[in-house]
């Protein structure tokens, strides 16, 4: 077959796929093919999330969500008691769960009796979270209202390192970094925070600095703590405090392990770290042992579904040492945009989630915050994208489901519409994407997240003041009434 021939039929090739393409595109969701281009630089997409929108069908089953949701809406959801308190029934259109966050708050109540006591947060999110928004101000009302001092745990490297105010950190570019979001077998497990670091550069220096910012409550690095994991080998550590320079030693023993930088607050310090490349390398975390603390442990790009490969083994060990009493769980901005309604495939998802954080910090309260609102463009028009209510009841749906505590930022920022009113009004609280908020509207999230707790936890303290005034003693576990919905698997 001479030359002329193999260019005819590849020609013919390219264009029955360029018809077979424009046919296709037609039957296919919009949203799939955006008008809008966005700036990918920086934006991650987490494997698993590739994955289940690739095994799902993407098809939009109107049948079987209109049952599902009309088998809930209108039927009472009864809680069990819980230690003698029982919080009142709430509807599904309504949820918030507060019962499943007794332990956390019993735990605030005895902070606030004893302000030695300690209470830790464990924040994961997206990009919604980057550089610390929304969660620096979660952590301030706590630490305002039941003390405590320090960020929490801060990773070695981060994509906002530079945008981060409560504490600033700069590190070498040598580091060699395993992200949950990209990498499903690391060399060794990842950490609490989702990533591993390895100082593995035996010809340059490999280290990491650190600067106390300037918000409230965090202008002291207050008991410098190094996290680090297993190994083989032993390798060395060289902090320089000022003009100081403390040599210590790694002894990679355990599944984690810790080495105290100093006693007491540093305004900074810089970590060097010598032949250590065998060495899974963790982070540091800052907190003064007292109070309540918040550890942000966000990610952009990150559905919440690469949780679940965590191992329960070094988040039992990372928990001993950090002892977590509330874990939220912030998601959505990363699963709106797969031209699909039907997110049956998420909600299995993060039910795998959610089960692999209950294995891992056993008797852990669990929040589920659901989706923003979002808009995206419609025939000229900015409406609130289509996506956003069915995913965020998914969200309430798998948060019933797993008996966790549910806050709805779709509802709580305004629903339909409100992140046009959030980005038009003056001065503006989210960015021109209307998805992101900036610092001001972040500010106003972190206090309406805080305020709907913090509301959880006073009726909380009415109800057991009234437990305790009555002598009242746990009920048995009851059957669910005919007019209520059972909270459990096999109910929803």
């Amino acid at each position: 077959m001479n030359t002329k021939s193999y260019f005819f039929q590849s020609f013919a090739i390219v264009a029955l796929a360029l018809v077979a393409f424009i046919g296709f595109k037609q039957i296919l969701p919009d949203k799939i093919f955006s008008e809008s281009k966005l700036d990918s630089k920086n934006i991650l997409i987490d494997s698993l999330l590739l994955e289940s929108v690739a095994e799902d069908s993407l098809s939009l089953d109107k049948d079987s969500i209109a049952k599902s949701e009309e088998a809930l809406n209108g039927q009472k959801i009864v809680f069990d008691q819980t230690e003698g308190i029982e919080f009142p029934a709430e509807t599904f259109e309504n949820y918030k769960g507060y019962q499943y966050l007794i332990s956390f708050y019993e735990k605030l109540y005895q902070l606030e009796k004893n302000p030695q006591n300690k209470v830790r947060i464990a924040y994961y999110g997206d990009s919604m979270t980057d550089g610390d928004l929304i969660v620096q101000d979660v952590r301030t009302n706590y630490q305002e209202r039941f003390g405590g001092n320090g960020v929490g745990f801060v990773s070695i490297t981060s994509e906002s390192a530079a945008s981060r105010g409560s504490v600033k950190s700069t590190y070498s570019k040598n580091w060699k970094t395993q992200s949950y979001l990209n990498v499903k077998r690391p060399t060794c497990p990842f950490g609490v925070n989702g990533h591993v670091f390895f100082a593995n550069d035996k010809s340059n220096s490999t280290w990491v600095q650190y600067e106390a910012g300037l918000n409230k409550y965090s202008t002291s690095l207050d008991n410098a703590t190094l996290f680090y994991g297993r190994s083989s080998k032993t390798g060395k550590v060289n902090f320089i405090i000022g003009k100081d320079t403390i040599k210590k030693s790694l002894s990679p023993n355990g599944l984690v392990n810790t080495l105290k930088v100093s006693s007491g607050s540093l305004k900074s310090f810089k970590a060097n770290f010598v032949q250590a490349d065998s060495i899974p390398i963790y982070g540091f975390n800052f907190d003064n042992g007292a109070g309540v603390h918040v550890d942000n442990f966000s990610q952009r790009g990150n559905s919440g579904l690469p949780i679940s490969m965590f191992n329960a083994d070094v988040m039992r060990a990372f928990n001993n040492s950090l002892k977590y009493d509330l874990i939220i769980l912030h998601y959505g901005t990363n699963v709106l945009n797969y031209g699909t309604k039907n997110y049956s495939w998420y909600e299995k998802g993060m039910t795998k989630t959610v089960n692999k954080i209950k294995e891992s910090f056993p008797g852990v309260s669990i929040l589920i915050v659901s989706t923003a609102d979002k808009s995206t463009k419609y025939d000229l028009e900015m409406k609130t994208d289509s996506a956003v209510v069915p995913l965020m009841k998914a969200q309430k749906h798998y948060a019933l489901e797993a008996q966790a505590g549910f806050v709805n930022l779709y509802t709580l920022m305004g629903g339909d519409g409100s992140m046009i009113k959030w980005v038009d009004e003056t001065p503006a609280k989210a960015n021109k994407d209307y998805t992101h908020f900036n610092q001001r509207g972040a500010k106003a999230i972190g206090n309406l997240l805080y305020g709907q707790l913090n509301k959880g936890y006073e009726e909380y303290k009415v109800l057991r003041e009234k437990r305790d005034a009555e002598g009242t003693k746990p009920k048995p576990v009851r059957k669910a009434r005919p007019d209520s919905v059972s909270v459990t698997k096999d109910s929803v």
